[in-house]
């Protein structure tokens, strides 16, 4: 089968197409035939050598896939010819994967293959980390950096649907029309005095959480954008470094700092994904979460599509097809 193998960590530039032997799967497994496979920050920093998860070289990255199950348990929940999303780990960028029965979930009609790329990664985080970590109530008002990329669109998106107010933060206007399409109420853009225009936008009161994908330079103004009580969720360092944080602003300001780490918490309890799964399924079928068609890449350009991530170039979801 054909796979993109990780075969130096040099970058998006370390990674080959290959032919590669088809996965063997056990019943502990669901087989499957890969049409699209999520391209992630995850996946960025594996090429690096910079993700906690270090695989020995050469491997086949690629964490969420779509496809159809080409082989599954007898009498277990999925049948040969259904259409899946799964979490895989790695092994994602191939034609064929496997993954843990449990990491599986049956797509609806309503979400096609070109918009359901990321649907667990992305929207099910943005799930994790505003109602379960960041305990958002209807009214709230949230702040989204990166509002345009993959998983912040989807907080946007996931925001709106639990009944927040949300203002979206972006690097460009380009972006900022995205992050409009997806949902957000108000747009401020990061290259210009964007803690001001919050603090207007707020009143002078600032916004209750903050979903953070990005860190870096934007953490200090964010935890002075919070509001009393306010609640910033770390979800990742898109931008490049790891802020510290000056544990006496949280003590003055009644404010926290929230890690969310999915993977970590997925690892921890695996029926993680099945609650979330309950709670994003409802919004999808009712329309009020749409997740949106990315930029797609055919297997043999994986190298253009790390090059987007790495660039800060990607609006929306960044996928491989099949």
């Amino acid at each position: 089968m054909r796979a993109i193998q990780i075969q130096q960590l040099t970058g998006p530039d370390g990674v080959a197409e290959v032919t590669a032997p088809q996965p063997e799967w056990g019943d502990w497994a669901v087989l499957i035939k890969v049409t699209a496979a999520l391209v992630s920050f995850p996946d960025l920093l594996q090429t690096r050598g910079l993700y906690q998860m270090k695989p020995p070289l050469p491997y086949v990255p690629g964490g969420e896939v779509i496809g159809v199950v080409e082989q599954a348990r007898e009498g277990g929940p999925f049948q040969v010819g259904q259409r899946v999303a799964a979490v895989t780990g790695l092994g994602g960028w191939a034609e064929y994967a496997l993954a843990v029965e449990g990491n599986v979930v049956a797509l609806p009609d309503e979400l096609p293959d070109e918009s359901a790329v990321g649907v667990l990664f992305n929207y099910e985080t943005a799930i994790f980390a505003l109602d379960f970590r960041g305990r958002l109530v209807s009214g709230e008002t949230v702040l989204v950096h990166g509002a345009a990329g993959g998983l912040g669109s989807a907080c946007v998106q996931v925001a709106k649907a639990l009944g927040a107010r949300v203002i979206a933060a972006v690097s460009s206007e380009e972006k900022a029309a995205v992050a409009r399409e997806a949902g957000a109420d108000e747009v401020v853009l990061t290259s210009g005095d964007w803690l001001a225009e919050v603090k207007g936008l707020t009143g002078g009161n600032g916004v209750d959480v903050i979903a953070d994908p990005v860190g870096a330079d934007l953490f200090k103004d964010s935890l002075r954008s919070l509001a009393r009580g306010g609640r910033l969720l770390v979800l990742g360092f898109a931008g490049g470094s790891i802020p510290e944080v000056a544990v006496n602003r949280l003590l003055l300001r009644n404010v926290s700092v929230l890690g969310v780490a999915w993977g970590e918490w997925f690892m921890a309890d695996p029926t993680l994904n099945a609650k979330l799964w309950d709670k994003l399924l409802p919004l999808i079928k009712d329309g009020k979460v749409k997740p949106r068609a990315g930029q797609s890449f055919p297997l043999d350009r994986a190298v253009d599509a790390l090059r987007l991530l790495d660039e800060r170039k990607a609006v929306g979801q960044v996928s491989l097809r099949f």
